[in-house]
């Protein structure tokens, strides 16, 4: 029985997760997050890698040790209805409501629109665009044996030769002095939980919970059989992929930077990135950036298309096979696609103020479950802790026309006067640790008696 890899094998499965992870806000967060941090460009950086590289490695990692089947198996370690719904949320969110969709209107926005004559202004081009992208992904998504092929070894590292043509030009011929920099509102003294709070709309940590099942099932495909051994694979293909995605982080991070030397503050991170392409390349760089991006969205949707149909068969079974789930997730999130890019982040933000707490939770109880035996008490007075506070959360990021409608002014109101570390989007933090020590509490205690 094979009980390790080689470290051919470990890189090639290293450049998949990357490829699985690394997609379309994965290069305009970061890169606008650049020119707002300003000369406070480091610790707003920390604060990035942190749920940008470390809770993605974190959430691989836990479920690699925790030896489960996949999401479903560790959520419900909580209870098995919240397991469901857990499962469902997450799947939904990294899948066809948000991530997908916004997959495929990214390489649009950036890389498509700005080469048709003055923008489309049209919603046809995007229609146009959006069925071809979902037809290719849906081609790619019907053939998941083959992912780590087409997504480790081709589509990835042609995306990392597109995006280091860029990102290296800009490094090497800054456009700025980072220090000369003033940082945006925001960024001037809190620089560090902004960029904490940035890395939530990468969506990796609900990614990496979703993706670590193919991490296991490709390592077991590979020869490695064993659940310890097939542990310390994925923890060490986990950290090789953490190292490639960091690196990235930080020059497009830098670059975005350097690119307020010329530019003035843009409104998103295509715009940073087109700014930056076609400053060095004209328009040959705006191709660049147009097959970059598209290389990059089409490798994760991919891959998310693959996790929400083969989770989706596993917990609704009769229902649709594995084609059907893939063929409806692909249809919906082209229809969700059209709604456009700007209406899709709106609505992201406040349901990821609300899952990435429960998230966090969940791998770090997984992580050091043993200390308290994994008891079902400590996960859910935790989890109940946290997804009070994380609700306050959700309403708080709603947009200002749902929040009047729904009235919800006094609830934020009283959070921020009695909830510690609100206004910083943190305001779960405290809430978590004292569910901690009561289920701490109450699992001691029916150990006693």
């Amino acid at each position: 029985m094979k009980e390790k890899l080689n470290f051919r094998q470990y890189l090639t499965i290293a450049s998949m997760l990357f490829g699985l992870f690394f997609g379309a806000g994965n290069l305009i967060f970061p890169a606008l997050m650049g020119q707002m941090a300003g000369r406070n460009v480091w610790p707003a950086i920390a604060g990035f890698l942190i749920t940008g590289v470390g809770l993605p490695l974190l959430g691989v990692i836990a479920l690699g040790n925790s030896r489960c089947s996949g999401l479903t198996e560790m959520s419900q370690r909580i209870g098995r209805r919240y397991g469901v719904f857990f499962t469902c949320a997450l799947y939904l969110t990294i899948g066809p409501f948000f991530a997908i969709p916004r997959c495929a209107t990214v390489p649009f926005a950036v890389g498509i629109d700005p080469l048709l004559s003055q923008g489309s202004g049209s919603a046809v081009p995007l229609a146009v665009f959006s069925l071809v992208f979902f037809g290719i992904v849906l081609y790619f998504s019907l053939r998941p044996g083959e992912i780590l092929t087409w997504v480790g070894k081709v589509l990835n590292p042609l995306f990392l030769i597109f995006l280091g043509v860029l990102m290296l030009t800009a490094l090497c011929r800054p456009s700025g002095n980072v220090s000369s920099i003033i940082p945006e509102a925001g960024y001037s003294s809190g620089a560090f939980f902004n960029g904490f709070l940035e890395g939530y709309n990468t969506m990796d940590a609900l990614a990496g919970l979703a993706f670590g099942i193919i991490v296991v099932n490709v390592i077991r495909g590979l020869g490695v059989k064993q659940p310890g051994n097939v542990a310390r694979c994925t923890v060490k293909a986990g950290v090789l992929s953490s190292l490639i995605m960091a690196a990235i982080y930080l020059i497009v991070t830098i670059a975005g930077t350097q690119s307020r030397g010329l530019s003035p503050l843009c409104g998103n991170g295509g715009e940073v990135l087109t700014f930056i392409a076609r400053h060095y390349y004209g328009t040959a760089g705006a191709v660049i950036l147009a097959l970059t991006v598209t290389f990059a969205c089409l490798k994760t949707s991919i891959g998310l298309i693959t996790s929400c149909s083969e989770t989706f068969v596993l917990l609704f079974p009769g229902k649709l096979s594995y084609r059907g789930w893939a063929a409806a997730f692909s249809c919906l999130s082209f229809l969700i696609a059209n709604l456009g890019l700007d209406l899709i982040i709106r609505y992201s933000l406040p349901v990821l103020m609300l899952l990435y707490p429960l998230a966090i939770t969940l791998i770090l109880l997984c992580l050091f479950g043993r200390i308290f035996g994994n008891a079902r008490c400590v996960y859910a007075s935790v989890t109940v802790f946290t997804f009070a506070a994380a609700l306050l959360d959700f309403i708080a990021a709603l947009p200002e026309q749902l929040q009047s409608l729904l009235h919800t002014g006094f609830l934020i109101s009283a959070a921020r006067q009695w909830l510690p570390l609100f206004d910083l989007g943190m305001g779960w933090l405290l809430p978590a640790i004292l569910g901690l020590f009561t289920g701490l509490i109450i699992n001691r205690r029916k150990q006693v008696s």
